[in-house]
Parts: structure tokens; sequence; C-alpha cells
């Protein structure tokens, strides 16, 4: 029998790699693809254990690399969901390195993977609920729709067919840009 809510630890995921150095990039630094690829992984798994179906990235809200990896760190990333739609779910992902003779950690990464539920024909399929336990899990699925709402509205402001250059025009006035409108 499939719950119609589970808490937000049922789901938790926290996985530990060492870093290699064939996953470097030219500056010695672990490449940035490589860690998306391990956080889409973990949001994968998280995901699926919460709806108990295979779930697919529809989208991953800001990654910013706030301090570059070193080979022969080890990396712990965690990931819990934070927001349930009806069959998508907000993954939330904390990156922290960890220097193996020093113990000094660093964060490393936040991002937010958005992932939906798809049964066995692809169709999406609606997932358990979240039960809210503390205040900070409150703050994460409250943020989620926060998020979501600016998300869309970011996207139909400039919409190419809605778009109205008057509006935004001044935005450029000190940008590294030159315009050239054509007729």
């Amino acid at each position: 029998m499939v719950k119609k809510f589970k808490n937000v630890k049922e789901s938790q995921i926290t996985i530990t790699e060492l870093m290699l150095p064939s996953n470097s990039n030219f500056s010695g630094k672990i490449h940035g693809g490589y860690i998306l690829n391990l956080m889409d992984q973990i949001a994968f798994a998280c995901a699926s254990k919460h709806s108990g179906y295979y779930c697919v990235t529809a989208s991953v809200n800001k990654v910013d690399f706030l301090n570059p990896i070193e080979v022969g760190e080890l990396v712990t990333m965690k990931a819990s969901i934070n927001y349930t739609g009806r069959t998508s779910m907000v993954v939330g992902l904390r990156v922290i390195s960890e220097n193996i003779r020093t113990g000094e950690t660093k964060h490393c990464n936040s991002s937010y993977f958005t992932m939906v539920a798809k049964d066995e024909n692809g169709k999406g399929v609606a997932v358990p609920g979240l039960i809210l336990t503390s205040e900070n899990e409150v703050r994460r699925y409250a943020r989620s729709i926060v998020r979501q709402k600016q998300g869309r509205n970011r996207s139909s402001r400039f919409r190419s067919d809605t778009f109205n250059i008057n509006e935004y025009i001044h935005l450029l006035e000190e940008s590294n840009s030159k315009i050239e409108l054509k007729k």
C-alpha cells in the first residue's frame, strides 16, 4: 500500500565519494560537470525513494559553485524532499567537501532539482505528500512555493510574443553591450 504522506526523513539520502584525478579539470579541481552528474543521481535516488517510482529531472534551479573541490577530498551530498506537488517533487541538495588530512569542510554547492515521478508508460504519477515536522521543513516547503511562482513569472515576462522592449531597455544602459537594432 502506497502511503498518502511521508516524513521528510523517510526519503533523505546522503552519499560520500572520494574525488579522483580522473574527475578533475585542466586546473586540477574537480570538474563541475562531474559534480552536477552526482547531484542528478542523488536527486533521482531521493525522489524515487519518496515516490516509489522512476523519476526524471524536470529542472534544476540555481547551481552556484561556491568553493572548488580538490582531488583527494571527500565530497558528501545530502538530498531531501523539500516540496511535493501532484507528480513533482523539489529535492534540496547540499554539497560539502572535506579535506581528509585536516578535517576542514567547505560548503561547495546548494541546489534544487525538480523531479517528476513516472509510471511504466512514462506518464506522470501522483506522489505522496510531505509531513512537515519542523519549522525548517515548513520554511523549505514555503520557499519552494515562492521559487516556483517567481519562475513562472520570470518565464512569462520574457516570452517573445509578449516582450515589450521599452520596459527593459533601460536595464542595458550601463551594460557591456551595444544596441544596433535592425528594422
